[in-house]
């Protein structure tokens, strides 16, 4: 009898060690071959593929496309993944005074190569630009899906510098509001013709592509008193008199321009701003009162000084760095308490409307939310099924080969796929709220039931978009710590070699502050209820209503047992939210926003189901109405535990179960 092999002991160099799991590009486009026995190649995130034949033209226009195609390859570069861990282990540094103690007003704020670098591939790649600007050979489409396909992609991989396109984006959408001369520019102190230039100026520069010329843009709002509640801004704004003026002009050597040549607004801003997230902006938007006020103010980040040699510096606009915000994640993201004395800024609109102003960015950022929240869950979940395929457990049996984790992933990519569907519901309305239907819907498969009327989208957005900034933050930091869970204790390292691609822990820090940024839960659900329960309330439910009926339209004539289920709990809520005090609902208002995103994440995984004719999406659309919309109920979708565990491999795996018919199932 032959002798066993003697074992050898592991070393640091020697024994197993197990096989890197291959990230694939979450899109490829559907103009890619594989072979005549695989068909074309899958897109790993296949909700993406199904949103994007959902909202843009049939057949996919070429451009966009290989737009995304070539972004979602870019977001996995080994050049944009070392940016990526430089922004994580080169953190932002402030440097206040120079060497002999003097304040520090030229480049007190220090940013890593990695930040400055994934802003110019942010930039580059059009992050914002393509909401303004459409690619010409793609005739017409929703600008806002193409744009913010590409930020699913971006957001796991860009060390949040998406924080500023967000912002840069709101900002944009606010000046593009005001590029024509108000006439009460005039009544408050500034010359509309001047500010009308000073606001294109800036616009141009937020939607360029150019990172040479581009700007970004930060939004001021949170003070120490305060909080979320604005009213409380003890920041201070007044017209300079021309004395003033006149001072400060002769203090710069005689300019009185930004640090690109602009003309400086006549308000001088005073106070201390509490939280400042990308405080290396060039511009920014704020809040501060006026007489008149709670109001809107723009103003550039600096200003220009001629030093007594005749050579130009750019200075900061008024503004000091207090100290740098020390945070969960978000780590090379400078954020920053700031102290503000003597900033010249243009009025935005009318004195004392700036709450209503401001809210243009904060509906912006809010989706931007949403969307970047369901896009880091989406890279952590393609990590996951990367892993399971590699991961030996027992013997040769690898993690995908094991039913119970199939079972648990694959309810976490159920959620994750009504969660993105709803992400991009918000952004389908917000094109057509901006271009039209004739625009941004029309020839789609979306558009028989998307609203026609830019006021109806518009109070879609404005009902629905607190749900979906509260709901997929919430829903994906639980669903990233079930993909940080599935990796075991690599899931819990900051893994930061590779590229670190495998860094789920990172992508679950950085994502918890989507659950408090632009409005904790709460302050989203009193947002909703002062919607539902206002002045404009019942309309704002009617709208709501129609969107309702439309998709329940859509999807009834062969999936009509189900699409009638949402309706009759529709229905039921819809009643009770017109006939409860408004203490009530406030008070229940977090299970009123679940049970909204519950119902309305239903009918879109039917639509899709409804869309693409894959069994798949049916058995994901069943499943989340068990375990969702059912409450309790028996189910009307009950399978044998061997078809569930065939499905379990396919929803995760994208793997055909070995008997397809079984997936089919009625809903």
């Amino acid at each position: 009898m032959a002798a066993k092999p003697e074992r050898q002991p592991s070393s640091a160099t020697a024994g197993f060690f197990q096989t890197y799991p291959i990230i694939p590009p979450a899109y490829t486009s559907q103009n890619q071959q594989g072979n005549a026995q695989t068909g074309p190649l899958p897109s790993d995130d296949a909700v993406l593929t199904n949103i994007l034949k959902l909202y843009l033209p049939n057949p996919l226009p070429t451009a966009l496309d290989q737009s995304i195609h070539d972004f979602a390859r870019t977001c996995l570069d080994p050049t944009t993944l070392r940016l990526m861990v430089d922004c994580e282990t080169n953190h932002p540094t402030l440097h206040p005074l120079n060497t002999f103690g003097e304040v520090n007003n030229t480049n007190a704020l220090h940013t890593s190569e990695g930040w400055r670098g994934l802003k110019d591939i942010q930039t580059k790649s059009g992050i914002v630009a393509h909401a303004y600007r459409s690619v010409p050979e793609a005739g017409e489409y929703n600008r806002r899906i193409h744009q913010f396909a590409l930020a699913h992609l971006w957001s796991p991989s860009c060390a949040s510098v998406s924080c500023p396109a967000a912002m840069s984006d709101g900002a944009a959408i606010l000046l593009s509001k005001h590029l024509s001369a108000s006439a009460n520019s005039s009544t408050a102190g500034q010359d509309p013709e001047m500010l009308r230039k000073v606001l294109q100026g800036a616009y141009d520069r937020l939607v360029s592509f150019d990172p040479s010329y581009a700007w970004t843009s930060g939004q001021w709002m949170t003070e120490r008193p305060g909080g979320s509640d604005v009213s409380r801004t003890e920041t201070l704004a007044r017209l300079g008199s021309t004395e003033e003026l006149a001072a400060e002009k002769a203090a710069f050597g005689g300019a009185e321009t930004d640090g690109v040549g602009m003309p400086l607004g006549p308000y001088i801003i005073d106070g201390f701003k509490w939280f400042s997230s990308a405080t290396d902006a060039d511009m920014v938007v704020l809040l501060a009162q006026t007489s008149k006020g709670l109001s809107a103010f723009y103003a550039p980040m600096r200003r220009t000084k001629i030093m007594s040699d005749g050579s130009k510096v750019s200075f900061m606009n008024g503004i000091r760095i207090s100290r740098l915000k020390n945070k969960l994640g978000t780590k090379g993201l400078p954020t920053a308490e700031l102290e503000i004395k003597g900033m010249r800024g243009w009025l935005i609109g009318e004195e004392g409307k700036g709450v209503k102003k401001i809210s243009a960015i904060l509906n912006a950022t809010r989706l931007w939310t949403a969307c970047g929240a369901v896009g880091g869950w989406g890279r952590a979940l393609a990590v996951s099924r990367a892993y399971a395929k590699v991961r030996k457990i027992k013997g040769e049996q690898v993690l995908a080969e094991n039913k119970q984790h199939l079972r648990w992933m694959a309810g976490e990519t159920v959620k994750y796929r009504a969660c993105t569907h709803l992400a991009f519901l918000g952004v389908a309305l917000l094109g057509i709220a901006e271009s039209g239907w004739e625009s941004a819907a029309k020839g789609t498969k979306a558009g028989s039931w998307l609203p026609k009327d830019k006021t109806e989208a518009d109070s879609l957005l404005r009902i629905l978009t607190p749900v979906m900034k509260a709901e997929c933050s919430l829903w994906s930091n639980w669903g990233l710590r079930e993909c940080m869970e599935s990796l075991g204790g690599v899931g819990y390292c900051e893994n930061l070699e590779d590229g670190g691609v495998m860094n789920i822990a990172r992508i679950v820090r950085d994502n918890a502050v989507n659950s408090i940024w632009e409005g904790t839960t709460n302050i989203l659900s009193e947002d909703f209820v002062r919607v539902v329960k206002g002045r404009a309330g019942g309309e704002a439910i009617a709208s709501l209503d129609r969107l309702i009926e439309a998709l329940v339209g859509a999807v009834a004539t062969d999936l009509a047992d189900s699409a009638h289920l949402v309706r009759r709990q529709w229905n039921a809520l819809k009643a009770w939210l017109s006939s409860t005090a408004t203490e009530e609902v406030l008070y229940q208002g977090r299970d009123v926003l679940q049970q909204v995103q519950e119902l309305v994440c239903a009918l879109l995984l039917m639509i899709d189901a409804r869309n693409t004719g894959d069994p798949l999406d049916k058995v994901i659309a069943n499943r989340w109405i068990s375990s969702r919309v059912e409450q309790g109920k028996k189910s009307l979708h009950k399978q044998s535990l061997e078809v569930e565990s065939e499905n379990d491999a396919h929803i995760v795996l994208g793997i055909p179960p070995t008997r397809a018919g079984r997936t089919q199932s009625k809903l």
